[in-house]
C-alpha cells in the first residue's frame, strides 16, 4: 500500500496581526492602495517603506507578483522589443516570461553542477556585447559568487536585476540578495518566505528606476501616496512617457505580509535552514545522491532542497519519482520531457526560440530533484522523507 502522502504545500497560519488588519480593511472596503481623501498611509505604502528599510535600500515598490517586478525592472532599465537579456538557464517560467513580456530576446547562460549561474559562460556572453542587462535568478535559493558576478557585469557594462523569489533574507558575504544589482525583485507568493498569496516587491537605490517602477505599476498621478519615493521632479521627467500597466499590490496583500517581516522573517529563515540541514544530512548519506556544494560566503535560506542523481537514465528518474510518490513524498524532477505543475525547464520554453549552446544544462537537469520544505515538518518528518527517498532509490536501481 502507498504511504499516506505528506503535504509539502502546508503553510503556517497568517499572524494574528495580519488577520486583524485584513479584517479591518475588508470592513472598511478600502482595498485599493490609492485614495483621494488624504487618509492615513496605505498598508501597501507602509509595507514598501518597511521592506526597503529592512534591506537598507532607498525605495520599495509593491506589485501584484514577482514576475511583474521583473518585467517592470527590465522596462525601467530601458529594455524594449528586440533587445537581448541574459538570464540563467536554470530558473522557472516567470523569468523568461518577464523577458517575453518586455518584448525582449532571451539569451541563456549555462548552469554549474552546484546549480548556480556559470560565471565563465557569463563572462563570454557579457564580453560579446549581446546584451546590456542580466536578469539573475537566485534559483531555488542557490547564490553564486556575487563579487565575481558583479565584477564581470561592471567590466562589460551589464546592469543586473536580481530575481530573489527564493532568497528573501539570504545573502552573500554578509550582503543581502537584492542589494547587489540595480534592482532586486522579491516574491510574497504562497510557498515563499513571506506569504501574501500573491505579490511582489521591487527594491532599488536609483531615483529614475524607482519613479518609473511606481508609474509602471499603476500609480496614476498618486505617487505622493508612496512613503518612500523620489522627489517630484523625477516623476515629472517620466509621467508623460511611462504607461500604466496596472500591476499594483493591494492593501489586503500588504496587510497580510507586513507582520511576516523583521523578527518573524528571521525566525522563519532559521527554522527553514534547520529543516533543510536535517534533510541534507540524511540525503547526503544515501549512496549515489549528490548535494550541491555551498561556499562558506553563502548565507542561504532554503524553503526547498535540491539533490542530484548523476548517471540515472530518464527511465530510472521516472521510476524513482513514482516510487517516491508511492512512499508519500512528492519529488519534482527538472529533467522531465514535459512541464509538470510549477516545474518547467529551458527546453520547454519554445516561445523563446532557444536554439542556444548550453553544454552543462541537459546533463545537470537530467538528474536534478527538488523537494519543498514546509515549516510544519518535524525532525521525524524529515527522517521519514529521507527514508522514503532511500527506499525509492533502492527500488529503481
Amino acid at each position: 500500500m502507498p504511504a499516506r502522502p505528506m503535504d509539502l504545500t502546508a503553510q503556517e497560519p497568517i499572524p494574528e496581526q495580519g488577520v486583524q488588519a485584513a479584517l479591518a480593511l475588508m470592513a472598511s472596503g478600502k482595498l485599493h492602495r490609492y485614495g483621494e481623501a488624504g487618509a492615513a498611509p496605505a498598508e501597501a505604502a507602509q509595507l514598501e517603506a518597511e521592506f526597503a528599510r529592512e534591506l537598507g535600500v532607498r525605495y520599495g515598490v509593491g506589485m501584484n507578483s514577482c514576475g511583474s517586478t521583473m518585467f517592470v525592472a527590465l522596462k525601467a532599465l530601458g529594455v524594449g522589443p528586440g533587445d537581448a537579456v541574459l538570464s540563467n538557464c536554470f530558473t522557472l517560467a516567470p523569468v523568461p516570461g518577464a523577458v517575453a513580456h518586455a518584448g525582449a530576446l532571451l539569451v541563456l547562460v549555462d548552469v554549474t553542477d552546484d546549480l548556480t549561474i556559470d560565471l565563465d559562460d557569463l563572462e563570454r556572453k557579457a564580453a560579446s556585447g549581446v546584451a546590456r542587462v542580466l536578469l539573475l535568478s537566485h534559483m531555488r535559493g542557490h547564490i553564486c559568487d556575487m563579487e565575481r558576478l558583479m565584477a564581470i557585469c561592471d567590466r562589460h557594462g551589464v546592469a543586473v536585476v536580481e530575481d530573489c523569489a527564493h532568497t528573501m533574507g539570504a545573502g552573500w558575504a554578509g550582503r543581502l540578495t537584492g542589494t547587489w544589482g540595480r534592482v532586486g525583485c522579491f516574491s510574497v507568493q504562497s510557498y515563499k518566505h513571506a506569504n501574501g498569496g500573491e505579490g511582489g516587491l521591487l527594491v532599488t537605490n536609483d531615483d529614475d528606476i524607482a519613479a518609473r517602477a511606481i508609474l509602471f505599476s499603476g500609480s496614476y498621478m498618486h505617487w505622493r501616496a508612496h512613503a518612500v519615493r523620489p522627489a517630484d521632479e523625477v516623476f515629472e521627467r517620466w509621467k508623460y512617457l511611462t504607461p500604466n500597466f496596472s500591476l499594483r499590490m493591494s492593501n489586503l496583500v500588504a496587510a497580510i505580509v507586513r507582520p511576516q517581516l523583521g523578527v518573524a522573517l528571521a525566525d522563519r529563515c532559521r527554522r527553514w535552514n534547520q529543516r533543510h540541514d536535517w534533510l541534507a544530512a540524511g540525503l547526503g548519506a544515501l549512496p549515489g545522491v549528490r548535494l550541491p556544494r555551498r561556499p562558506r560566503q553563502e548565507q542561504y535560506v532554503q524553503s526547498s532542497i535540491q539533490f542530484l542523481l548523476p548517471g540515472f537514465t530518464g527511465e530510472q528518474m521516472t521510476r524513482f519519482t513514482e516510487a517516491a510518490a508511492a512512499g508519500g513524498v512528492n519529488v519534482k524532477w527538472f529533467g522531465a520531457s514535459e512541464p509538470v505543475g510549477f516545474t518547467s525547464a529551458w527546453s520547454h520554453w519554445r516561445y523563446a526560440e532557444l536554439d542556444q549552446a548550453l553544454p552543462n544544462a541537459a546533463r545537470v537537469l537530467a538528474g536534478l530533484c527538488d523537494v519543498r520544505i514546509p515549516l510544519s515538518l518535524s525532525r521525524a518528518d524529515c527522517d521519514a522523507i529521507v527514508a522514503a527517498i532511500g527506499e525509492a532509490l533502492q527500488a529503481c536501481r
